[in-house]
């Protein structure tokens, strides 16, 4: 049985530009895990606000192969009218804590019913779907 995932932009940022922390290799990890997802043919999806918010660093043509080498195991998706809604008012009764873009990524993940892998440990505290690093999972 597959699992399900949505990752953060963040995780794709951490496998394109082999980022790492003053310990860890992001980057490595990112890579592993969407490895072990290929091995395992998990399902990773990708929301249009991912892309866009990949398009603020990196091209179209960058975007499209980030995703290419993964494009057996990704399902892309898109939000909808009411996910910015809810994530609006969210932001608004949170009095503006977090930023609304995670409050959306954490609403679709949950509509699709995957788990959020994420670095951003403001998005356990938002509470609305599971989170994990890419570590912890494979």
């Amino acid at each position: 049985m597959s699992n399900n995932y949505y990752l953060d932009t963040s995780i794709w940022r951490d496998y394109f530009e082999d980022r790492k922390d003053n310990l860890r290799p992001l980057g490595e990890f990112a890579f592993r895990f969407l490895k072990e997802c290929q091995k395992r043919k998990d399902i990773v999806f990708v929301s249009d606000i991912v892309k866009k918010e990949l398009l603020k660093y990196f091209s179209i043509e960058l975007v499209n192969e980030i995703f290419s080498s993964f494009k057996d195991i990704i399902v892309e998706i898109m939000h909808a009218e009411v996910h910015v809604s809810e994530a609006y008012s969210f932001w608004i009764r949170s009095n503006k804590k977090y930023p609304s873009s995670d409050i959306l990524h954490s609403i679709i993940a949950r509509d699709n019913k995957t788990l959020l892998v994420s670095r951003d440990k403001h998005f356990q505290e938002i509470g609305i779907v599971e989170c994990k690093l890419p570590e912890e999972i494979y």
